[in-house]
């Protein structure tokens, strides 16, 4: 399933609503999500699944880049 990832890029800093990011990643759970994130300092917000009409909406974006990790 892919996921996208609402986050800011530093866990040490209040959250800014307009240094918000996101990024697409490939897993089988939110868990996993995690888990392949941790080694970096995200400050994680929102992990959503995307399936159907919505991940088709997504992957129209110029934005969508399923990351690697």
């Amino acid at each position: 399933m892919i996921y996208k990832v609402i986050y800011q890029t530093s866990s040490y800093e209040v959250p800014v609503r307009e240094r918000t990011q996101s990024l697409y990643i490939e897993a089988d759970s939110q868990k996993e999500v995690r888990q392949k994130l941790s080694d970096r300092n995200y400050n994680i917000e929102f992990i959503q699944p995307l399936d159907g009409a919505h991940l088709e909406y997504e992957k129209q974006s110029e934005a969508f880049q399923l990351e690697t990790v």
